[in-house]
């Protein structure tokens, strides 16, 4: 199958694909002159009166993107469904955000979650958190394939003129997008397998369905506690304290309407996730005597998924063009997102506390300006990423390796009241030495494959027509031993630690040495005020 001549994208998908940009667009024309006599920084948060319904499927398209739309498919493709296993890590991941952090943040009236920071501790604890949320952001925040300035130039737009209320009712749209695109590939990725009967024996005889792994080593990259513990820090990094997920909810008209736009929200996770792991086992299904990857037809594992989907939908016009912007729904999401986020927080903790006395309308026009500034960020980064191999899961693990530590910041305002702003100070700089040592060690040393555990691929059914070339028989070289720098027990240990893990360790270090240091200043700043007082009598 990997040797047939691939169909290309006709008029009709161009159209489809067009189409997405043209409404996502619209929408942020729709409220640009809907909103235009309110010009202030409110538009930044909606009026903070939305309702949970577009919120909710907000929340889920942005942080269901491409990522996940082509390389969870793969993933599962390579490793088996226990990528499922995050539907525990998200559950508990909303429980937490939910009934934990969006009533504080919520209560507080504030705009920028780092604000809180400032309340709880002082300024410079908020500035550092402030920069480091931008550069992750930045850094991470933009991985797009194909068509870099049009999706760049889109998010920029809508962004812009609409606001807030433009970038939620976007993804609401974009969400609806995704769900179609997946389910297409699910039902014609099904038929061309010969039914599910015939996906679910395949997969189950690939050891795809090989699950529940309750193996406790954390060097595995996936078992069910490194997705369920690991992922749940993971995602409480990236999700629970993230200023993406806390401006959207405070754009609510209540808590209540907060609470329940998280709750859905799960619900639309669970179904991307689901659509997300039964593409990856019809796929392998699919492919179980013929993997492109091992025969070269695809260069890399998230080419996969596309090479799929033209195999299966390219005689249909308009469904490839339909399963792209499918991606790109997820892309333009999570960039909108990001460029919003990026602009309140740059807006609330720099420009306002450096100009105090700025009208609304002067608030509006900078913080417009703000999201320009990021949408031309948004579309240098993007163009640096298609040039950079492997960016992708760098970027994964380096919202762990932030997000961690910014979890334990957090954390400790509010679940530990006797943490002091020196134990914060000193608890994020421990933090984030700790996840970094382990994530930037796990780039120079990566995890051999009896951590990684790749499973078995087979070319059978396609050599005979590659007879020729034998090169087609020898799989992708994952790690080879001779290339590799000499490996010590560390690199064997401490840096073969799951990536899922990052955040775990951050957000442990982080609390720990807060709380140490809390303790060791606040005793000794005691003693001081003591014997001072002594003296004075």
């Amino acid at each position: 199958m990997a040797d047939e001549q691939l169909g290309t994208f006709v008029s009709w998908d161009y159209v489809v694909f067009a189409c997405l940009f043209v409404v996502s667009s619209g929408i942020g024309v729709f409220f640009a002159v809907k909103e235009r006599k309110n010009p202030s920084s409110e538009f930044l948060v909606g009026g903070r009166q939305m309702t949970c319904g577009p919120v909710a499927l907000s929340l889920t398209a942005s942080f269901m993107s491409a990522v996940t739309v082509l390389g969870a498919p793969s993933d599962v493709y390579r490793f088996g469904g226990s990528f499922v296993l995050f539907g525990v890590a998200y559950t508990f991941v909303v429980i937490a955000t939910a009934e934990l952090f969006v009533p504080v943040f919520y209560r507080s009236g504030i705009t920028s979650t780092y604000e809180y920071l400032e309340i709880r501790f002082c300024k410079g604890v908020r500035m550092a958190a402030t920069l480091i949320y931008i550069l992750q952001t930045v850094i991470t925040g933009f991985n797009l394939w194909g068509s870099i300035f049009a999706t760049g130039i889109v998010c920029t737009s809508y962004c812009t003129l609409g606001g807030l209320k433009a970038v939620v009712w976007t993804d609401a749209f974009q969400m609806v997008v995704m769900v179609v695109g997946f389910m297409t590939v699910l039902v014609q990725g099904t038929r061309k397998t010969g039914g599910a009967a015939s996906v679910w024996e395949v997969a189950k005889n690939g050891n795809r369905l090989d699950i529940f792994d309750f193996d406790p080593d954390p060097l595995r990259r996936h078992t069910f506690w490194t997705i369920s513990v690991g992922g749940t820090f993971t995602w409480l990094g990236i999700y629970g304290v993230n200023q993406s997920t806390i401006q959207r909810c405070i754009s609510c008209k209540t808590e209540t309407h907060a609470k329940l736009a998280l709750y859905f929200n799960l619900l639309g996770l669970l179904v991307i996730l689901v659509c997300a792991v039964f593409s990856g086992l019809i796929m392998y299904a699919f492919y179980a005597n013929c993997d492109p990857w091992t025969a070269q037809s695809v260069t890399a594992p998230d080419q996969l998924m596309p090479y799929f989907v033209m195999e299966i939908l390219g005689d249909y016009p308009g469904l490839p063009g339909l399963f792209v912007a499918c991606a790109f729904s997820g892309t333009l999401s999570t960039v909108a997102a990001s460029i919003n986020a990026l602009a309140t927080v740059t807006y609330e903790d720099f420009v306002k506390q450096c100009c105090t006395n700025l009208s609304n309308k002067a608030s509006g026009w900078i913080s417009k300006g703000l999201c320009i500034v990021f949408g031309v960020a948004c579309t240098t980064m993007a163009v640096a990423a298609s040039y950079m191999g492997g960016v992708v899961q760098a970027a994964l693990s380096i919202h762990g390796m932030c997000g961690g530590p910014m979890l334990g910041l957090f954390s400790l305002g509010i679940i530990f009241p006797w943490t002091n702003s020196m134990g914060a100070a000193g608890g994020l700089i421990v933090g984030i030495a700790m996840s970094f040592w382990a994530g930037v060690g796990a780039f120079i040393y990566p995890a051999l494959d009896i951590n990684t555990r790749p499973l078995s691929l087979s070319i059978e059914g396609c050599l005979q027509a590659n007879s020729s070339d034998p090169t087609t028989a020898i799989p992708p070289s994952h790690l080879d031993p001779t290339t590799l720098p000499s490996r010590s027990s560390l690199a064997d240990h401490w840096y073969s630690m799951s990536y899922l893990y990052y955040s775990a360790v951050g957000f442990l270090a982080t609390v720990t040495a807060g709380l140490l240091i809390s303790f060791i200043t606040g005793t000794v700043s005691a003693a001081l005020t003591h014997t001072v007082g002594q003296k004075s009598i």
